[in-house]
Order: structure tokens, then sequence, then C-alpha cells
């Protein structure tokens, strides 16, 4: 039985709307599952000594189960293997943990829905274009393998020009700053591949801000929250794909109360990568509490 049992939920911040979809998803599937789930969100986004005073306060206050998103690839470690020791499992989510054990790691290939994406811009842009990218966070597991992606995916496309590539940090105001100080030093571009939503949006705000009444160029991002397809139905965006936190964090929530009942759980799930545009956005049209949760065997059958 999981009735009454807890779960330590941790994401990485309050400013990026996709950790909001997650933790409604957490509350959801606990509350069906019969337990309940508890967040532990750092103040400051991603920042590591806040989250890891908040595993030990964790810790501290026992829960049956973590599920959890390091803000950094490699300082969450040792809060990691301190959870290992105190023999509480933790079901991993988005960025992959690098060292310790865990239940099972709910993700998608940021490889390949990062090249998905940009083969999709890239198509409608015409030779002689340049783009500009806006880069995650250098600490975040998925930054890597989404900057790999477009980079290959722009390799096929010769005629195309990468005239910046930007951190962002996954945050809508530091995207923000960063296209606007491309676009104060004059430089000129027809397209903005951004490896979330967040950033794409604020690259928008900068565009928005300093030209306005200009059309503004083809841009794209990740995740499919809801502002994001709010607006590819205004025309302000040209796509996004479906990473979606919100199911992500349902799944893993519910890997972890099925293993603390005994239930055998997946090492592995993979969520699908599609991109959405204004022909199929009608299904992600929604806000997060009226989404719903994935079906457990659906997803556990199809895993790759």
């Amino acid at each position: 039985m999981t009735r009454g049992l807890t779960v330590a939920v941790f994401t990485k911040n309050r400013t990026n709307a996709a950790y909001e979809g997650a933790r409604l998803g957490a509350d959801r599937v606990a509350a069906r599952m019969g337990g309940k789930a508890v967040h532990y969100v750092p103040d400051t986004p991603d920042d590591v000594e806040q989250q890891v005073a908040l595993v030990d306060r964790a810790l501290a206050e026992q829960p049956d189960a973590f599920v959890f998103v390091p803000v950094h690839l490699t300082a969450m470690n040792a809060s990691i293997l301190k959870i290992n020791a105190a023999g509480i499992p933790l079901v991993n989510l988005i960025s992959p943990t690098g060292v310790g054990e865990r239940v099972c790691f709910i993700g998608s290939d940021d490889r390949a829905l990062a090249a998905e994406v940009t083969r999709y811009v890239a198509r409608r842009l015409p030779d002689g274009a340049k783009v500009v990218i806006l880069e995650g966070h250098p600490a975040s597991g998925t930054t890597h393998e989404r900057l790999r992606g477009i980079q290959e995916a722009l390799a096929y496309f010769p005629g195309l020009a990468v005239v910046a590539s930007a951190r962002g940090d996954y945050q809508r105001d530091i995207a923000c700053e960063a296209v606007s100080g491309l676009l104060k030093h004059g430089i000129r571009f027809d397209a903005v591949i951004a490896s979330n939503d967040t950033m794409a949006l604020g690259a928008l705000d900068a565009l928005d801000r300093l030209q306005p009444g200009v059309a503004l160029p083809p841009v794209v991002g990740v995740n499919a929250i809801p502002e994001a397809i709010a607006a590819i139905k205004a025309g302000r965006l040209l796509a996004t794909v479906d990473f979606d936190a919100m199911k992500m964090a349902c799944i893993a929530t519910e890997a972890a109360f099925r293993h603390l009942r005994g239930e055998a759980v997946p090492p592995s799930i993979t969520l699908p990568v599609q991109v959405v545009d204004v022909s199929n956005c009608a299904r992600w049209d929604r806000p997060y509490d009226a989404r719903e949760c994935p079906d457990w065997d659906e997803v556990t059958r199809s895993r790759n």
C-alpha cells in the first residue's frame, strides 16, 4: 500500500513554467495514489547551495522517496550519495544524475528533439540566412545534448550561418538580455533556435522591445509550455517540441509509488519527440491544470 506515503519532489526553480507543470503533475499523481508530494524548490533559480540545503532538510523530514531534478550536472553528487546512504529510493527525471543509485530515469532524447525542431526551422529558411542559438545553463544535464542536436542538424544546411550562440540559461530575462545585446551591437539574424520555450519567449520580448513594428523572424523552442502554445497560435512562435516536464513528473511520481509498493519499475523511460506547430497545437492548447497525466501502462509499453 502507498496510502500515507510522502515523496520529496525537487525541481530547479519557479521561473520556468515547465517546472510549474512538473509540480502539478507530481501533486496529481501522489493524490491519486493515496500519498503526498512535498516540494523543495530553490528560492534562487538553479542554486546549488540552496538545493544542497533542501536535500538535507528533506532527509531530516524522512520522506519515503525522492523525485529529483538536479540543478547541476555534478555539484549535487554528494547530496545524491547522502540520499542513497539513507536508504531512500530516488527517481530521477529531466536531467540525469551521474552518480549513485536510482530506481528509474524519466526523460526524453534531448539531442533528437533539438535536432528535430532545428530541421523544422532550417527547411523554411533561404540560403544565406543568419541564425542565433540560445543555449541553456552549462550546468544543466540537458544543455549539452540539445546544443549538440542543434549543431548536428544545422550541419546539413551549409547555406545557413550561425552568427551567435549565446547563453540564455533557460531563463526568460537572461535570454531577453542576450538577444537585446546582439541587437544593440548590430548583429542581425533571420531566425532564433532556443533550447527551451522560456528562452524563446525571452527572445521575442527583446525583439518586441528593440524592433517594434518589425516582422518577427522565425523563433523555435522546446517544452510546449502553455505560453508557447499561445504564441504559436498568435503567429509569434514558429514551433516547439513536446518535452513535457509535467508528463515526466507524472510518470516519475508514479514510478516512485509503484516502487514503494513493491512493483517492478523500468530503469529508464524515454518519452517520444514531437514537433508542435500551428497545425497540431490544439492538443497542447490547455493550461497545465487541464492537461492529463499519461497512462503508465501505455508509456511503459512504448518506452525506448
